[in-house]
């Protein structure tokens, strides 16, 4: 071939491979949300772009075998021209000389500029991302590739994997917070949504032991003191035990039953349907059904069909937004420092929020703060009873029957520490 023709086909290959790779680099960096904002906002070549990423390695393919055909034709005719020129000496150098060029002005440089311009490049070069795709033979090309490849590697028929997964998004929203672009509350409220479809209903639920309930034949009048007494609009209602759940009694229909003359009979009368779920149900599930069926309240059963306790469309709330009180609501203690080693703490407070106070974990064996002693005394403690775990000591201060109200926590020194592994019995629950 002609050497000014070669050389002259030389730089176009040249010129080619740089912007492909530019084009490549933009593509794969490229924020899907900032094109499609701009698409909203009428940009053609916006909406030209979210199409290719339907299938995003097929452009991606196209791409790279526009860069590796540049860079091989390129390489070969410049050597065929310089060796003719000087020999092998002539071909080792033109070769190096080709390395340097194209690594720096048709790789790094265009490259670099779509790492810190990705969406600007990308628009620029929309058409041709788009016509590389397009092209019939380039696409029946590179169609046949991947077929290739899929043979050749595993996983050709795996699922596609998200594009932004959940952790990203929550990442993101932690810089942002970082950064001061949206507030802290605005932060927990992101992770609250996105946590929700990991949440069993078991972790916000009442638990059977601490929910009221009534049973089927009490009478209108000491049902509606009761319900008074306990703050609650609707309660769930029982034939011999809890277990045995037949139905809701609302407030307002005890109400009416009592104007009526009827507050001598049995609340059987009153009964609603109950809607029961299992404890594995997570959190958005429920919510969803709430919505959809509108009621407000569940009974949760266990896999032995057993009651678990119930849960309201409020706890689901309070799993999103946090606590949310009224002016009817009992305080609710929560974890109470004393001093810088000593905290009393509700029985019923979740171990994590302990763990966040403490700043150490304290296993997932439990939920509560009451199981935890519960589980490491190994029987109902009395009150003052005491044992020691992960580096503190847990004694139990209030006892409610066979519920532990409260806990006193204190965080060991080390002279205490080395003490209790010096005992036979560390461990186990001591009397104080």
């Amino acid at each position: 071939m002609n050497p000014i023709a070669a050389i002259s086909i030389v730089v176009v290959l040249f010129f080619v491979s740089s912007v492909a790779a530019m084009a490549e680099t933009a593509f794969t960096r490229v924020n899907r949300h900032k094109l499609r904002t701009a698409a909203e906002d009428g940009d053609k070549r916006a909406e030209r772009l979210l199409t290719l990423f339907d299938e995003p390695e097929r452009t991606l393919n196209s791409v790279l075998l526009i860069v590796l055909l540049s860079q091989m034709t390129s390489a070969t005719l410049l050597g065929s021209v310089l060796e003719s020129a000087g020999g092998v000496w002539g071909f080792i150098l033109g070769t190096v000389a080709e390395v340097f060029v194209f690594f720096t002005f048709a790789e790094v440089a265009p490259k670099t500029y779509a790492v810190k311009e990705p969406e600007k490049a990308a628009l620029r070069l929309s058409g041709l991302l788009v016509f590389l795709t397009r092209f019939p033979p380039l696409r029946a090309f590179v169609r046949a590739f991947i077929g290739l490849a899929n043979v050749v590697l595993p996983g050709k028929d795996s699922a596609k994997t998200a594009l932004v997964t959940e952790a990203e998004i929550l990442a993101m929203v932690d810089v942002a917070a970082d950064e001061l672009s949206i507030e802290d509350e605005e932060k927990n409220l992101i992770h609250s949504v996105l946590e929700i479809g990991d949440t069993p209903i078991s972790d916000v639920m009442v638990p059977r032991t601490q929910m009221e309930a009534i049973e089927a034949d009490e009478q209108v009048d000491r049902a509606i003191a009761t319900m008074i007494n306990s703050g609650f609009s609707r309660i769930p209602c029982y034939e011999e035990s809890t277990d045995d759940i037949v139905g809701l009694v609302y407030l307002k229909d005890l109400v009416a039953q009592s104007v009526a003359g009827a507050g001598d009979h049995a609340v059987r009368a009153s009964l609603r349907e109950a809607v029961f779920v299992p404890e594995s149900k997570k959190v958005d599930e429920l919510l969803r059904l709430m919505q959809a069926r509108k009621f407000h309240m569940a009974i949760v059963v266990d896999e032995f069909g057993g009651t678990a306790g119930l849960v309201t469309m409020e706890d689901l709330l309070e799993e999103i937004v946090g606590e949310i009180h009224d002016e009817f609501d009992a305080h609710v203690d929560a974890v109470e420092q004393l001093d810088e080693r000593l905290w009393r703490v509700p029985g019923r407070t979740p171990i994590g929020d302990l763990e966040d106070e403490l700043g150490v974990e304290l296993g997932d064996d439990w939920d509560t703060v009451g199981g935890l002693v519960f589980n490491a005394i190994g029987h109902v403690p009395e009150a003052g009873e005491c044992v020691t775990f992960e580096g503190f000591e847990f004694c139990a201060e209030t006892i409610d029957g066979r519920r532990i109200v409260s806990v006193i926590v204190r965080r060991l020194i080390k002279d205490e520490l080395t003490h209790d592994a010096e005992q036979p019995n560390a461990g186990s629950s001591v009397d104080e």
